[in-house]
């Protein structure tokens, strides 16, 4: 089930709302009711694989249970750790990766490799990442076991965050699942965040995300250098738009129950570098891999080279943890060099001499570079792409279809939209108006409820569009 549909919008939205607020006296029935949504919502999308959720669920509170009672036993609690730990990886390895490595492991002693039919299950990354960071946060006494297992199960599977995060740490949310101050301007607040979410996704998304899709699908010798960068260009915005309008969506319905989400994006494309975007991009992710483990691998700690090795260690991990092809891989480890990169000191002090508008730009067409991988089909398809983006510049008869999506209103308005709205200029024109005159929120509630508006028509219209990060 989709943020961005009519039956989520008019049914399972609404009847959550009631049933949270008008058929609930306590938090602890208010969690059992989230807790049912939540496993109906993902039914909506994977009921086949709705067991192994409840069995990923039920092993990690026990194994939860266990570090608790075996904190000041070391040696036993770290054999205790390890394996849950294990427990959690062998399942996303073999549901995301058993085919992958078969493959791999197939084509280096020339064998014929038929692959299994494993279906990836719905969220498995992210809610494999909740469980792990949780026990991790026990044995570390970072947090305090969660002795309800209702309410660990809400923390895992609170549908705003279950299928494409962000990921919360648990001690983060842990105080809003005793208590939760559900007030009017919180209400509100979330449902303005989720309406810009939705804006994002179905109104500037989507429309740009159709020229991207025709782009990176037609065949390579109907492309030439200006194809290439409309394709690059747009699904850089396209996936921008379309996670962080998710991310949006997500906080926005968190808050409108009373829970407070990190936020998960900060303008990343004005960042001046490949380190700063990645604290600007999917914050959750980044500083996942951050605290459980570069740091864990000696951070900073250690030698100069051990560092760059860890970085490029984690991104070459960061990558795989997108999907099992050596697309992501690629796309993890090219992310890496630039990180190590940046961190020598002659790069460092050349780039800090430059002026902050070629920063910019440098990180850009890294960031854009690295999409080609991300986004391609195959090693082959996105090399072939970035040899048309360098060498061919010929002339080409435009494919039809590229030319209709182009000349649309809404790819027009939707780039004009996107280029307002990467930098966060929309957002700091309305909070300067909105302060300066305080009536002027109800604009901005016009302008968003005509935004609904339009995202209903444009629902009505188009076929099944789901969220980019739904497939890792």
């Amino acid at each position: 089930m989709l943020f961005s549909s009519n039956i989520f919008l008019f049914l399972f939205l609404p009847l959550a709302l009631v049933s949270n607020f008008l058929f609930t006296k306590s938090i602890a029935q208010r969690n059992f009711i989230l807790l049912i949504f939540s496993l109906i919502f993902y039914s909506f999308g994977e009921i086949d694989y709705l067991w192994l959720l409840l069995l990923s669920l039920t092993c990690n509170y026990f194994f939860g249970i266990l570090i608790d009672k075996n904190l000041l036993r070391n040696n036993s609690n770290k054999i205790i750790i390890f394996l849950a730990i294990s427990f959690n990886l062998l399942l996303l390895t073999y549901f995301k990766y058993f085919n992958f490595i078969l493959e791999n492991f197939y084509k280096i002693f020339h064998l014929e490799y038929h692959p299994k039919s494993i279906a990836l299950p719905l969220g498995i990354s992210f809610f494999t990442f909740h469980a792990i960071s949780y026990l991790i946060d026990i044995y570390r006494k970072k947090t305090k076991v969660q002795k309800n297992f209702y309410s660990l199960m809400l923390y895992i599977c609170f549908f705003p965050q279950l299928i494409a995060g962000p990921i919360v740490r648990y001690n983060f949310i842990a105080k809003y699942l005793t208590k939760r101050n559900i007030h009017q301007k919180a209400i509100a607040f979330g449902i303005r965040l989720f309406l810009i979410g939705l804006t994002k996704k179905v109104i500037i998304a989507n429309p740009i995300g159709e020229v991207a899709d025709a782009v990176f699908g037609a065949e390579t010798e109907d492309l030439n250098r200006f194809l290439t960068i409309c394709g690059i260009v747009c699904y850089s915005f396209q996936i921008y738009f379309d996670f962080s309008g998710y991310s949006d969506m997500a906080l926005g319905l968190a808050r409108i129950f009373g829970f407070k989400f990190p936020p998960n994006f900060n303008y990343p494309y004005i960042a001046l570098s490949i380190k700063d975007f990645w604290r600007r991009w999917h914050i959750s992710l980044s500083t996942w891999f951050r605290d459980y483990v570069y740091i864990p691998l000696g951070g900073n700690r250690v030698s100069i080279y051990r560092q760059y090795f860890n970085l490029i260690l984690v991104f070459f991990l960061c990558g795989l943890w997108h999907g099992a092809s050596w697309n992501f891989v690629i796309w993890g480890l090219f992310h890496g060099v630039f990180l190590v990169l940046e961190r020598l000191s002659f790069f460092h002090k050349f780039h800090k001499s430059l002026p902050k508008i070629i920063q910019n730009f440098y990180m850009l067409m890294i960031i854009m570079i690295g999409w080609i991988f991300f986004r391609g089909y195959s090693l082959e398809h996105s090399l072939e792409l970035i040899r048309i983006l360098i060498f061919d510049g010929h002339v080409v008869n435009l494919p039809g279809n590229i030319v209709r999506l182009l000349n649309s209103h809404y790819f027009l308005m939707s780039i004009a939209l996107a280029i307002l709205g990467y930098s966060g200029l929309i957002k700091k024109m309305a909070d300067k108006i909105i302060k300066k005159y305080k009536f002027s929120i109800f604009i901005v509630d016009l302008f968003l409820l005509a935004s609904f508006v339009l995202v209903i028509i444009r629902l009505s219209a188009q076929t099944h569009n789901p969220f980019i990060y739904f497939q890792f």
